[in-house]
């Protein structure tokens, strides 16, 4: 195997481990719901509250690189706009809607975020819509209406799951809303700058809205109750599903290129289903493999026909959410 064939396969292996380390997001916030009656809102503060110093860490070494370009007032609007409706927002409602319906079907509905930003770009931007992505939309589309039908047909008892997919499909409109302003933002302002920022602004709305819901409420600002379990469940989504992930797809990035590792990603949604089934006892069912590769596809497909400045600013964020 020569240099380049090398630097090719650690560059995939690099990718496709941050993928598999990122889908356990969902499986560790459903395994904390189960173990110490937590609800998403503490969860999602705790998750950032112990990444934090890793991103302050990456904000400061940015600021004193050589050749740092310093951002204009516009630049930071639009930069704190997108990291509230990207990270806050949207992992407000990925982290509720969980309490409510499966890790899997989480994962396949919030898997749709990329044929929503290619509707919005079409309605916002005037970008034409190509016939290989309308039909890669129609696939991904009867993929989750498929997997959604046959979700309701084992969940027949959970008198949530409706509010709980339509949380997770916020969820993806939201993520979506901030993937397009993103492929915009990049290019002027660097994905890694932008995501530092994105992802700083974001941590401090959240930590306003817990702690203010603590005050309201009279309960305790930080989370006792839930004993040490709550904290290692807190630094598992930090670490596992939030910082060693992100800097791994950043890696795998830099090797194979934006498109390549956006396609490697597509990984997801299988491994979050199969962690579901081993870690959690959720079933596997036809239906949910037949929406699963319908969707899988779909996404590839939009990929395909996708912007690199896209695909650069979704693997950087990926691991936002």
């Amino acid at each position: 195997m020569n240099i380049t064939n090398r630097t090719l396969l650690k560059g995939f292996l690099i990718s496709f481990s941050g993928a598999i380390i990122f889908s356990t997001k969902a499986i560790i916030v459903k395994l904390a719901f189960r173990h110490t009656h937590t609800d998403g809102l503490t969860l999602l503060m705790l998750r950032m509250l112990l990444s934090l110093p890793f991103y302050l860490l990456i904000a400061v070494w940015g600021s004193r690189k050589e050749g740092n370009v310093r951002m204009s007032k516009r630049q930071w609007f639009y930069v704190v706009l997108l990291g509230l409706l990207g990270y806050y927002l949207s992992s407000f409602f990925d982290f509720i809607g969980l309490q409510y319906i499966s890790a899997g079907l989480e994962r396949l509905i919030l898997f749709l975020y990329p044929s929503f930003s290619v509707l919005i770009n079409s309605f916002l931007f005037r970008e034409k819509i190509s016939r290989i992505q309308f039909w890669a939309l129609a696939l991904t589309y009867a993929g989750i209406g498929i997997a959604f039908c046959g979700e309701l047909r084992i969940d027949t008892g959970n008198p949530n799951f409706y509010w709980g997919s339509l949380l997770i499909f916020l969820c993806a409109i939201t993520y979506a809303f901030y993937l397009s302003g993103t492929g915009r933002m990049v290019g002027v302002v660097g994905a890694s700058k932008f995501t530092t920022y994105s992802m700083l602004s974001a941590t401090a709305a959240i930590l306003t809205h817990y702690f203010l819901r603590q005050t309201i409420r009279g309960d305790e600002l930080l989370p006792y109750s839930g004993g040490s379990t709550l904290w290692t469940y807190g630094i598992l989504l930090a670490l596992v599903a939030t910082v060693i992930p992100s800097f791994m797809l950043s890696a795998g990035m830099k090797i194979i290129g934006p498109n390549n590792a956006a396609i490697v990603t597509s990984v997801g949604p299988v491994s979050t289903i199969l962690q579901a089934h081993f870690l959690l006892g959720d079933p596997i069912f036809a239906e949910q493999v037949i929406g699963t590769v319908l969707v899988i596809v779909g996404v590839l497909l939009v990929g395909w026909k996708g912007r690199k400045t896209e695909a650069a600013a979704e693997v950087e964020a990926e691991a936002g959410h």
